[in-house]
């Protein structure tokens, strides 16, 4: 986030020297650092996709303890290029994966037969968390002292034009594609000149300028540029994951973020499900929708009985294009077929056509549903909601087909309870326990035509699984499993709760932010601010409970989490052109419009209005979400010309932002609905606490 806040005082004579660009430059480093490696680390380190915002948080506090910093005599930003060439290092290095005790949840492991370096996440997430932290705090820093050296509103303005330019630049990179060499390095650029000029306070006394120091640092930029570029070099880069594509024993095999994704070979050497409702029902549908059509392979099953017509929804522009390029039986070519790049959820919302089938085309999450974690793809697929936009898309004697190897006998029962939630009669559901519960469900008016059972075949033919019998048995549903919702979207969490590793993991971090605040601020003049603390607590919460949500939009952790920090972006900086003209006095007129905003989101939750265009309703959504902010801003504004104890009070504010992050995992029990709630206690508790 922008250093905005207050504790970014460094000496006197620095204000005698102005270099308005390197804020720019330095503000637009910190962001775009931030957005990559959120991206970049859990394209390799595999547990990272469990706890991506980890990388949020630590960079909240990364960039405030810079901030803190900027009087300080040490220079940080010397460190910058040595950390960022042992964060590179250390994910080059070494392949971290998931080992973790079973916990009612369900993770999913790269099945690499490579050596990998098994690590349990309540004693790697403070290492990295340690490491982002640090990284940012380098660069933080001087951002903090570049923007102290202007007069307030304009390092400010600076400040955030030089962020949102960060965070601009980068989707843009991944919207063109483009690998972590260009990403990387646009940011060393950046770097560059800042490490090429010194800090306010040289230039001011005229200091000698160090030049074996500077190329020292550029010389580990460049280093680490080039590890970037190993790492990366064979891949595709699509907006959504790393690709990766070889062949093995005559499949074409895609892997994704170095975990299996999809095989591309002939239909009749696939597993007999593509083919499934055509066996039961005959050739019989003519408008066929697939969701999730990957490389084709569903596509290619509903052109051989006999669709006149299917719609391939795909919302990975790479994925098609692999598909089109090398899936066996060209699936995608047949004129019958519209290809539509776009979310499931969100074609679903705004198409009015209807189907005879509907397939769920192996629709399969990378990573748990966390709180934290970067949503995966199809995040809201399997919920009431989705279920019922489903239903309401299918002809009088349309059918919903969902098919998957689903790992858990409660995951089965909670999709089977979801599809009799949703179309009020009896889904259809047999399972292949000694396959890892592959399952296929069927739904819909189609199956009250059913007169008989039919028969199901005993083998598998799945790509590196076996080919023994496996005789198939039908599903009695467990209805105690409880569906999932577009409130409670967590699919692979058994029963509501947060499992104990999570709040292990949850207290080091706390501990360490604790720790590494307080250190910051000893010494410091003045009191523990409440006001503080509650309004960085609703912040945080507000910021990474809109991250989730926003999925319903994109269904993709780079844009979705470009579109938040870009929204909150653009209201502080609104908020803070009104705090410098206007003084504001009544602060529960303010707070009342907040808290009203807050009632206005949880009476229209993300997805419950539709737009054609994506680009009118991301807007929509994004002021809806984060206009509580700009009250915020105005209130923390109007708080901040006020303050007697500058650092002190950016500190609590600081720790109460960690806690709002935190508290976003209540969600694992409560749904998104009731965080809203909290939010608004949080605002209220700074409103009570506002000192006179």
């Amino acid at each position: 986030m922008p250093c905005h806040r207050a504790g970014c005082t460094p000496p006197p004579e620095s204000l005698n020297c102005k270099e308005p660009h390197l804020v720019f430059l330095a503000s637009f480093l910190v962001l775009f650092v931030e957005v990559a490696l959120i991206r970049w680390m859990p394209s390799y380190i595999r547990l990272l996709a469990y706890f991506s915002n980890f990388i949020l948080l630590a960079s909240f506090l990364g960039i405030g303890i810079g901030c803190l910093l900027a009087p300080a005599r040490v220079r940080l930003f010397t460190w910058f290029p040595v950390l960022m060439a042992a964060v590179v290092g250390a994910v080059y290095a070494f392949r971290l994966e998931v080992a973790i005790p079973q916990s009612g949840s369900i993770y999913f492991t790269s099945g690499t037969a490579e050596p990998v370096t098994a690590v349990e996440t309540t004693l790697l997430l403070p290492v990295v968390f340690l490491a982002v932290a640090a990284l940012l705090a380098t660069c933080a820093q001087r951002m903090a002292r570049e923007m102290a050296a202007l007069p307030p509103l304009r390092g400010y303005t600076l400040n955030l034009l030089g962020s949102l330019a960060g965070v601009a630049a980068f989707a843009a990179m991944s919207w063109l594609h483009l690998s972590p060499t260009f990403w990387f390095g646009i940011g060393f650029a950046s770097a560059v000149p800042l490490l090429l000029t010194g800090e306010p306070a040289w230039r001011a006394r005229g200091a000698a300028f160090r030049p074996l120091g500077a190329a020292v640092g550029v010389t580990l930029l460049v280093l680490s540029l080039g590890v970037v570029h190993v790492m990366g070099r064979g891949a595709l880069w699509s907006p959504y994951y790393k690709v990766t594509v070889g062949q093995t024993d005559g499949d074409t095999v895609v892997e994704v973020n170095n975990i299996f994704h999809q095989s591309m070979a002939p239909l009749e050497q696939k597993e007999y499900f593509y083919q499934w409702p055509y066996t039961v029902f005959g050739q019989t549908f003519e408008n066929v929708l697939i969701l999730g059509a990957g490389s084709g392979t569903d596509v290619a099953a509903a052109l051989k009985h006999g669709a006149r017509h299917v719609d391939a929804v795909e919302i990975d522009p790479t994925i098609l294009r692999l598909g089109r390029e090398l899936h066996p039986d060209r699936p995608f070519d047949d004129p019958r077929v519209t290809v539509i790049n776009d979310d499931a959820r969100h074609f679903l919302r705004t198409t009015t056509k209807t189907y005879d089938l509907v397939v769920f085309a192996l629709i399969d999450s990378l990573t748990m549903q966390s709180s934290f974690s970067g949503v995966r793809l199809e995040s809201y697929m399997f919920t009431e909601e989705s279920f019922r936009a489903v239903r309401d898309r299918l002809a009088p004697d349309g059918l919903l087909v969902v098919y998957n190897y689903f790992r858990e006998r409660w995951l089965v029962d909670r999709l089977a309870n979801t599809a009799a939630v949703a179309f009020g009669t009896e889904p259809r559901v047999h399972v292949h326990e000694a396959r890892a519960y592959l399952g296929i469900i069927m739904a819909g008016p189609r199956l009250a035509g059913l007169t008989e059972d039919p028969v199901v075949p005993d083998r598998v033919t799945a790509y590196g699984q076996s080919h023994a019998p496996s005789p198939a048995r039908m599903l009695e549903r467990d209805p105690s499993v409880e569906p999932a919702t577009d409130d409670w979207p967590f699919l692979y969490l058994h029963t509501r709760h947060v499992p104990r590793h999570y709040l292990a993991a949850l207290a080091l971090i706390l501990g360490v932010s604790l720790v590494a605040v307080l250190w910051t601020l000893r010494g410091q003049p003045g009191n523990w601010s409440w006001e503080f603390f509650f309004l960085g607590a609703g912040f945080m919460l507000l910021q990474t409970k809109a991250i989730i949500q926003l999925a319903l939009l994109w269904g993709s952790t780079w844009v979705v989490a470009s579109l938040a920090i870009a929204a909150v972006l653009c209201m502080a900086l609104v908020a803070n052109f009104i705090v410098s003209r206007v003084e504001i006095r009544r602060r529960w007129l303010v707070g009342g419009v907040l808290l009203s905003l807050l009632a206005l989101n949880a009476f229209i939750p993300v997805g419950r209005v539709a737009f054609e265009s994506r680009a009118a309703e991301s807007l929509f959504y994004a002021v809806l979400m984060f206009s509580p902010i700009l009250c915020a801003g105005l209130l923390f504004g109007s708080s901040i010309k006020r303050s007697t104890s500058l650092p002190r009070d950016y500190g609590t504010n600081l720790l109460g932002a960690m806690i709002g992050g935190v508290t976003e995992y209540l969600s694992l029990v409560t749904g998104f609905g009731l965080l809203l709630g909290v939010v608004g206690l949080f605002y209220i508790g700074a409103l009570l606490a506002r000192r006179e």
